[in-house]
C-alpha cells in the first residue's frame, strides 16, 4: 500500500488520532460511570502493533500523529512508543507528533516528551477550583495538573487547554480560565458537553452551556477576531 488516503470529498487524510488506551486514572462525570469495565489488555494492541500501525499510516501520507486515550500516559512503557516514532519527525516523513492528555502524569514525562519530538501538547481542565475538580474528575486533584502544566511549559512545550463549558459549574470561572492561559502563553479552547454513553445521574440539559452565550459574554469584555 503506497497509495495516499482520500477520503469521499476527494481530501487527503494527512491527520491521524490514535488511541493507545481507554483506561484513564481520572472518571470524569461527564465521559464515563465511576465503576468502568475497561478491556482486557490482551485485547489492545501491544506498542509494537502500534507502532507498525501509525508507520504504515505515515507511508499512506499521514503528517501530524496525535495520541490519545483514555489517558495515554498511564500506559506502560508508554514513553517507549514515542521515542520510536520520533523517527519519522527525524526523517521529514512526519511532521508533528503530538498528545492529548488529563495532565495527571504530565510532571513525570514533559521533557522526555520534549526530548522524543513533542512540541506541543493538549491538556483537558474544566476548572482551577481544587474542590470542583476532585467533584468533576471524581479521582482527581488539582494540583498534580498544575504541575503538568507547569512542566511541560518548563521543558518548552507549548500548551492549549480544553475546557467543557458547563453551566452552573464553570460559568463563573469563564474570566479566570482565560486570565490563567493568557499570563502563561496558553490557547484555551471551549467545548459543549455532549452525552457519551449511559452515565445514570448526570443531566445533560442542564449542564449544557451554549458556546454562543460563552463568546456573547467573552465580547463583553474582550475585542473578538474572526479567524
Amino acid at each position: 500500500m503506497t497509495a495516499p488516503l482520500i477520503d469521499p470529498f476527494a481530501r487527503a487524510i494527512t491527520y491521524l488520532r490514535l488511541s493507545v488506551t481507554d483506561r484513564c486514572d481520572f472518571r470524569c462525570v461527564y465521559c464515563m460511570s465511576e465503576n468502568m469495565t475497561f478491556l482486557p489488555k490482551k485485547d489492545l494492541l501491544t506498542l509494537e502493533e502500534l507502532d507498525r500501525l501509525c508507520s504504515t499510516f505515515i507511508g499512506l501520507g499521514v503528517r501530524k500523529l496525535r495520541i490519545t486515550g483514555g489517558e495515554p500516559l498511564v500506559r506502560r512503557d508508554i514513553m517507549s512508543f514515542f521515542q520510536s516514532m520520533s523517527r519519522h519527525l527525524q526523517s521529514g516523513a512526519l511532521d508533528e507528533l503530538t498528545l492529548t492528555t488529563n495532565g495527571s502524569q504530565l510532571h513525570r514525562f514533559a521533557a522526555e516528551l520534549y526530548a522524543a519530538g513533542v512540541r506541543r501538547i493538549n491538556i483537558s481542565l474544566d476548572t482551577l477550583d481544587a474542590d470542583k475538580f476532585a467533584k468533576i474528575t471524581r479521582w482527581g486533584k488539582l494540583q498534580n495538573v498544575l504541575r503538568g502544566i507547569d512542566a511541560a511549559l518548563a521543558a518548552g512545550l507549548k500548551v492549549k487547554l480544553n475546557t467543557v463549558a458547563l453551566r452552573a459549574f464553570n460559568e463563573d470561572e469563564l474570566f479566570d480560565l482565560t486570565a490563567f492561559c493568557a499570563a502563561r502563553g496558553m490557547d484555551l479552547t471551549f467545548i459543549e458537553v455532549m452525552p457519551m454513553g449511559d452515565l445514570g445521574e448526570e443531566d445533560r440539559v442542564g449542564q449544557y452551556w451554549a458556546l454562543s452565550d460563552l463568546q456573547n459574554q467573552l465580547a463583553g469584555r474582550f475585542t473578538l477576531t474572526e479567524l
